[in-house]
């Protein structure tokens, strides 16, 4: 049976603030490399067989915890980056509502592809899901640990899942280096094992931007 660990990243100033990262290189604050070694710890001892991240620093910077640990090399690969948010990347959320606030009403209303250059959420599912997919065949009966992004991981959880996108908008955020846990063997394919678990009992997550 193969164990595929999908990690959110660690904190960063851009997640304190509200303002929009998506594939922004932002990196990690002092909270998010504590939360990264905390979580490293709990994952370490899994005995994970490969780690894979997105080549953002937040999320490779958090992997590297993980790879300290257990002498394992991280792969990158940029299918694992976070949402596209066109010209809302870098933005104050409060500053996306007002510069655009018929796209913004859109996303908030769960339309996968609200305008704005955002990516939609089923090429964002189908990039991720893919990356996932390739990373857990790596691997295969093994524990893959892949670091990538908020928003990110729940669609590519969801496209391995065969989840609709209107199931995975009941589906909590993942807070900051916090994970998602599936499994794959038999007929069956991928199921859901277990979802925002962490070092810590999770704050309310912040929606993964």
């Amino acid at each position: 049976m193969t164990r595929l660990i999908v990690w959110r990243h660690g904190n960063t100033d851009w997640n304190a603030a509200g303002r929009v990262q998506g594939q922004t290189d932002v990196p990690l604050n002092d909270l998010g490399r504590e939360q990264a070694a905390a979580a490293a710890s709990v994952l370490a001892a899994l005995r994970p067989d490969a780690i894979v991240a997105s080549d953002l620093s937040r999320a490779a910077d958090t992997a590297a915890a993980l790879a300290a640990l257990t002498g394992l090399p991280v792969r990158t690969d940029a299918r694992l980056r976070e949402r596209h948010f066109g010209r809302w990347q870098g933005l104050l959320l409060t500053e996306v509502a007002e510069r655009h606030p018929e796209e913004y009403a859109r996303w908030r209303a769960g339309d996968p592809d609200p305008g704005a250059d955002v990516e939609s959420l089923d090429d964002l599912g189908k990039r991720l899901g893919t990356a996932l997919q390739d990373a857990a065949d790596a691997a295969p009966g093994g524990t893959v640990v892949v670091a990538t992004h908020g928003g990110g991981a729940r669609q590519g959880c969801g496209y391995l899942l065969g989840w609709d996108r209107t199931v995975l908008r009941t589906i909590g955020s993942l807070s900051n280096c916090h994970w998602t846990e599936l499994r794959h063997g038999g007929p069956q394919g991928w199921h859901l094992r277990a979802h925002n678990v962490g070092p810590l009992p999770s704050a309310p997550a912040a929606e993964a931007v």
